[in-house]
């Protein structure tokens, strides 16, 4: 028995808001439709999902994830490391600092609503809003 669902990120106070909603299949178009639903405290609205199927044998108690997407960006601002030090904005050194240290080559961002930035990864996908 498996099952197919969509874990939606928002802003949150100190980590991500998630929802998870279960989807007929790994289908963008469903996503970003269910997407525009998402409202979590203080108005954050969703920035990205992810697919994920979990699945079970009739002996096992609960089910596991037995796959996983990438993370899906709506829409949003992909920078480089070059781009963020050469932007050099006083403001934004823990996040200079956050992306040298920790090997962060790119990063997205959000443009509208509550300011939030992840690094991005190579398979992550950033789809249009």
């Amino acid at each position: 028995m498996q099952q197919h669902f969509v874990t939606f990120y928002s802003p949150g106070t100190i980590v991500a808001e998630t929802t998870t909603k279960p989807i007929a299949t790994w289908n963008v178009d469903d996503a970003m439709a269910m997407a525009a639903l998402i409202t979590e405290r203080h108005g954050a609205k969703a920035y990205g999902f992810r697919f994920i199927t979990r699945g079970r044998a009739d002996d096992d108690l609960d089910s596991k994830i037995i796959a996983s997407s990438p993370m899906h960006y709506i829409g949003g601002k992909v920078e480089t490391l070059e781009e963020v030090e050469a932007r050099n904005d006083p403001a934004e050194s823990i996040l200079r600092a956050n992306m040298r240290g920790n090997g962060y080559n790119r990063i997205w961002s959000t443009m509208a609503g509550w300011k939030w930035t992840q690094p991005l990864n190579d398979d992550d996908v950033v789809v249009s809003a």
